[in-house]
This record gives structure tokens, C-alpha cells and sequence, in this order.
């Protein structure tokens, strides 16, 4: 697999696949529904500026796309996989299994995850602590590894709002999911001291005990869009749901963000570094697809 720079826009991306998807008349891209809006915007502008019509966009997750890209080459398969994380060594092995054996990365930015309320909600201070308390299917009581028995976040730790504690998370076919495990939840373990515990108990296999989700209605899997978070939110006030920061900035009229460890997520803070639960965003092609785009550099 080749990596390429940001020397190439996500249009000249698109428009190198257009004399393989001419055939069947239109591009197929799929994959993450966190970089479903900045493909959208691509492909309108690659309508408007070539003799192509508008490329057909469909999002479900990066694994979804991901496996509907490495079927294989030619018009059937998708020309581009949009992924919030990088593309794993199993799927690569199964690209190549299929004739996919010379991918381009591409990588196109970075996005924040956040963790977004109802604006006429209370202000969320938050930790990864407090989210692999809130979510975890075991946390550590008194000393001891218990079934997480908190359903309201100030039993948490007192600061934090006197609500019940439901989060509407990204299912496990979305990169989104990926990041906050690793990120937030599995961090959260290890911050909180819940980590050694397992550990101790348990061996190697105590760490992967941290990054399993409680399933007693508190954390609830999004396997739709996020579309369906959002209504989820609005159907129930104390809904917190976790996406990509661009979905919280289309709706800054129905939802407030929370900070995470003491930083509000924004443009500035993820490009910096400084907003702690970043990830990047990649397209994936196929060199069989394209031919020469201008400035792109493997």
C-alpha cells in the first residue's frame, strides 16, 4: 500500500477514477458516515466541473465501505473508500485475496470525536474516566471489579450533572467506535486505576475487560448514520451522543458539546492537537482505478 501527502484535493481524487466508473456511468465511493460530508462536497463539485455525473456517495461505516472496496477490482466493486480510521492488515490481506493489490492512502485531515447533549441541556465537563465509568460493562467498586451499577453521572463523580447516564455510541462497523475505545474508554480505564485491577485479576486479557460496553440500555449502539443519533437525542433529553465534530457544527441550534479533560473540541484545538480524542481521515483507491492525477506523490 502507497500513502500519499495532502498534495491532492479530494476532487482531483475523485476525478482520477472517472475512466473506470465511466463505464458504468457514475463512481462508486463508500465508507464512513464521519467523512460523508466532505465527500459530498467533492463529488458536487467534480459534477460541476466535468462532463461526469454527480458520484454516488453512500456512507454506513468505514468497515462497511471498506469491505464493499476490497471485493475487487473493475466496474462492480466501489472505486473509494472514505474511512475515520486507518485501514486494517486483515482487510488489506483480503483485498489482496480479491485482486486489490495496490492501494493508495490518501489522507485528507483530521476530526475530533465530541460528545454532544441537548442545548437546553447541562454543561458537561467530562474525563475519559468518567466515560469508561459511565459505559463499561465492569468498573471497579470499593476496591473490588463489579457489574457498573451507576445510572446517573453524578454518582460518577459529583461534579458532574445530576442526570441519567444514556450515550448513543457509533456500532462497531463505524471507525468512530474504534477511536473512543481506544481513546476515551480504554484511556478512561487506565486513568481511573481500573486497568491494574484487571490486570491483577486477570492476566493479559484484564486490559481487553476494560473496552467492553455495558448493555443495560445506558450505552446504546448507532449502526445508522448519525441522523439517527440525532434523533435519538432529541427524542430523549438525556441522551449524550459521540460523533465527528462536523456533525456538531451542522447543529449547533439543537445540541451543546462537552469538554473532554478540560478542552471544547473546535477546529483549532483538534488541528493543534491540543483537544485530546483526534483521529485522522482517510480515502482509499485502487491503482487499477486511476490514472494520473496531478500532484498526488507516493
Amino acid at each position: 500500500m502507497t500513502s500519499a501527502k495532502l498534495t491532492v484535493s479530494a476532487l482531483a481524487v475523485i476525478a482520477a477514477t472517472a475512466s473506470v466508473a465511466h463505464a458504468r456511468e457514475q463512481i462508486q465511493v463508500s465508507g464512513s458516515s464521519t467523512v460523508l460530508p466532505y465527500s459530498t462536497i467533492a463529488a458536487e463539485a467534480f459534477s460541476e466541473n466535468t462532463d461526469f455525473p454527480t458520484p454516488v456517495i453512500e456512507s454506513g461505516g468505514s468497515s462497511a465501505g471498506l469491505q464493499k472496496f476490497c471485493q475487487g477490482v473493475g466496474e462492480n466493486p466501489v472505486d473509494i473508500a472514505n474511512a475515520s480510521r486507518p485501514i486494517r492488515e486483515s482487510e488489506i490481506e483480503t483485498c489482496r485475496a480479491n485482486g486489490v493489490t495496490d492501494i493508495i492512502e490518501v489522507q485528507i485531515g483530521y476530526d475530533g470525536i465530541v460528545f454532544a447533549s441537548d442545548i437546553e441541556g447541562p454543561d458537561f465537563e467530562f474525563t475519559p474516566a468518567d466515560w469508561y465509568n459511565a459505559l463499561a460493562a465492569e468498573v471497579v467498586v470499593d476496591g473490588e471489579i463489579a457489574a457498573n451499577p451507576y445510572t446517573r453521572w453524578n454518582q460518577i463523580r459529583p461534579e458532574l450533572p445530576d442526570q441519567a447516564i444514556l450515550a448513543f455510541v457509533p456500532g462497531t462497523k463505524h471507525g468512530t467506535r474504534e477511536v473512543f475505545e481506544e481513546k476515551v474508554i480504554a484511556d478512561g480505564c487506565e486513568e481511573s486505576g481500573a486497568s491494574d485491577a484487571f490486570t491483577a485479576e486477570r492476566g493479559e486479557d484484564g486490559a481487553d475487560a476494560c473496552t467492553v460496553l455495558r448493555t443495560d440500555g445506558r450505552s446504546v449502539d448507532i449502526d445508522g448514520d448519525y441522523t439517527e443519533t440525532l434523533a435519538r437525542i432529541q427524542s430523549d433529553k438525556d441522551g449524550i451522543g459521540v460523533f465527528g465534530l462536523s456533525v456538531y457544527e451542522n447543529n449547533t441550534d439543537k445540541l451543546k458539546v462537552g469538554t473532554i479533560s478540560g478542552v471544547t473540541p473546535s477546529t483549532e484545538t483538534i488541528a493543534s492537537g491540543e483537544y485530546p480524542v483526534s483521529r485522522p481521515l482517510y480515502f482509499y483507491l485502487k491503482k487499477a482505478h486511476i490514472g494520473v492525477i496531478p500532484g498526488l506523490k507516493e
